[in-house]
This record gives C-alpha cells, sequence and structure tokens, in this order.
C-alpha cells in the first residue's frame, strides 16, 4: 500500500502539485470506507482529520460535495466556523490546506482523495481543483486495479468473528480474545498505527449511532478487501440497546450474502450477471438457475462465465470458494 501511495502522489503531482496525498476508498454497496493509504500524510494529521471529519463533523463531507456540480473543495481556506476550527487544527500540524475530491459516478460513491499542502505554501485555487476532478476517472480505475489484483480466494483462516465495545466518548471499553486476533492482522498487514485504527472504530461508532437516528445515512459497515488482508473482512457496528450509548462492533471474515454486493461492485459484475451467481451460491444447478430467473440455460451459462472472466476465477468452483470461503 506504500508503494501504491506513492505512485499514486507521484502521478498526480504531474496535474496537482500537492507535498503529501490520502485516499480513502470505499464502494457503492459499502458504508463508511473500505480501505485507505497516504504518501507523507503523518499519522497524527490523519488522525485528527479522521477525528474531526467523522465525529464532530468537518467541512467537504461526502455528503456535502456530493451535492455540488464538481465534487471536490477546499478545506482551511474558507471562513465558516467548521473551516476555522480545521484552520486550527491544520496549523498545529504545519498543515496549510487540503483540496478534497469525491470519487462518485452513477452508481455510487467509491471513495475520496485529499491532497495536503503546507503551510506557507500556495493555496488550491479554483484551476487546482478543476484539474483534480479530471482525475477522478483515472483514480476510480486505480482503486478498482488494486482491489481486483488481490487474491481470489482467502489466503488466511476464517478466525472466529471478534466483538469491540466503543463507549460515548469513543475509546474502546472491551475486546473479546477473538477481536483482538483480527485487530492484530489488520495492524501487521496494513502498517496502521493503532491508534488511526482506534479511530477508525470511532468513526463505525459514531455512523452506527447516525443511521439509527437517520436510515438514509450510510449503513455501520465495511468491507476490507483481499488485497489488504489476504481475505475481505467486514466490520459492522450496532448501537447497544441498553441506555449506555455504547457501541458494538464486530469484526469477521466477509463470505456469502455481506460479501457479494461489494464484491460484484468492485469486479463490475452486471445485475443479472449477479442474480445468476447469487443462485449458484446456493448450490442450484444450471437448470435450476435458468428456472428461477426465468431464462434459457445458455445464458445462465453466459452470465456466469462472464463473471469468471471478470474475477479470473478458474472454474465454478474457485468461484464459489472465492464468494463463500
Amino acid at each position: 500500500m506504500d508503494e501504491l501511495a506513492e505512485a499514486v502522489s507521484q502521478a498526480v503531482a504531474r496535474v496537482v502539485a500537492h507535498d503529501a496525498l490520502r485516499v480513502t476508498a470505499s464502494n457503492p454497496a459499502g458504508g463508511v470506507g473500505s480501505f485507505s493509504f497516504a504518501h507523507r500524510y503523518e499519522p497524527d494529521i490523519i488522525q485528527a482529520v479522521l477525528q474531526s471529519d467523522y465525529v464532530t463533523g468537518g467541512p467537504c463531507s461526502w455528503p456535502d460535495l456530493a451535492r455540488r456540480p464538481v465534487p471536490a473543495g477546499v478545506v482551511g481556506a474558507g471562513d465558516g466556523r467548521r473551516d476555522r476550527v480545521m484552520r486550527r487544527l491544520f496549523s498545529a500540524h504545519g498543515v496549510g490546506c487540503e483540496l478534497r475530491l469525491l470519487l462518485s459516478d452513477t452508481r455510487g460513491i467509491w471513495g475520496s482523495f485529499g491532497l495536503l499542502r503546507a503551510q506557507g505554501s500556495a493555496t488550491f485555487d479554483e484551476e487546482d481543483v478543476r484539474r483534480a476532478a479530471c482525475l477522478g476517472p483515472v483514480l476510480k480505475a486505480v482503486l478498482r486495479r488494486y482491489v481486483t489484483a488481490g487474491p481470489l480466494t482467502p489466503v488466511i483462516p476464517a478466525f472466529p468473528t471478534g466483538v469491540l465495545i466503543v463507549g460515548p466518548d469513543y475509546k474502546i471499553r472491551a475486546t473479546t480474545p477473538q477481536a483482538r486476533t483480527w485487530l492484530k492482522q489488520v495492524q501487521d498487514t496494513t502498517c496502521a498505527p493503532n491508534r488511526i485504527g482506534r479511530t477508525f472504530m470511532a468513526i463505525l461508532a459514531t455512523q452506527a449511532r447516525e443511521h439509527a437516528r437517520d436510515p438514509r445515512i450510510y449503513p455501520p459497515v465495511t468491507l476490507a478487501p483481499a488485497t489488504c488482508h489476504g481475505r475481505w473482512v467486514a466490520c459492522q457496528a450496532q448501537p447497544l440497546d441498553d441506555g449506555t450509548e455504547n457501541v458494538a462492533i464486530t469484526i469477521q471474515a466477509a463470505a456469502g450474502g455481506l460479501l457479494l454486493p461489494s464484491f460484484c461492485d468492485w469486479y463490475g459484475i452486471t445485475t443479472r450477471e449477479r442474480q445468476a451467481l447469487e443462485h449458484l451460491c446456493t448450490g442450484a444447478a444450471t437448470k435450476q438457475i435458468a428456472r428461477r430467473l426465468g431464462i434459457s440455460e445458455h445464458t445462465v451459462n453466459d452470465h456466469l462465465k462472464a463473471v469468471m472472466r471478470k474475477t479470473g476465477a478458474s472454474g465454478r468452483d474457485e468461484l464459489l470458494a472465492a464468494i463463500t470461503s
């Protein structure tokens, strides 16, 4: 991921000058994010920015950017209250401003990327925003290429589901042994500082509370691809109904119905192809799938061949293992 971050930063620098870069990937079927990477973006700054954005509500949030004709903006350059708060935060870390771009299309949101300039550097202007926006399609393609380059079938075991409890102060109150196993696996495979992992758990907890108040808000779930951890990993959050405002976060191997929507998004699997794949995962034979979907067996085979071509699966057994293992 460090190599990817450096390569992306070098390519983007030819279009928009910057001192650091960070990328957060999501997908239309996902929730608050799938994975992230950064180049020259110090962990302390990432932690502070994430805390501000998701927990206290910073400027240029994903919903804010999604409503703009060009889904991009500059943080720390305006006169609004949230910008003033962010400027103080930036100043404490030697940062001048950050340009943010939402990566989205007609299917939904694929993530965002931010470009940072240090204090004393020129503020990002409208031309920088325009140039950055033109990079959107290329950056989405980079993220998809990264995800689909990972192992199709898991290369690490499916550890038992782990549970963490996050309190109203966003601190982790308790973890099960299984959760600690998962956290160590995630830490070892991403090399992310533990404090960023804890901030991410606070983000999930915040999302869970917001989603409980308004179901239209992104659900508190994230699926990280096998490229990151050796297998797809899912985190989900749910407020506890015990009057404590605590939130339970589960960490588990992603498979079956939990994995399928995100898997299909990243691999570009169409609606009809996904329907055939869903039935295949239940153990249905070609003739049964054809009858259930009201199409010919030939068309079913065509759909499954297309899925295998897109995923690189050598056959139906490997394709089933990718989804259900």
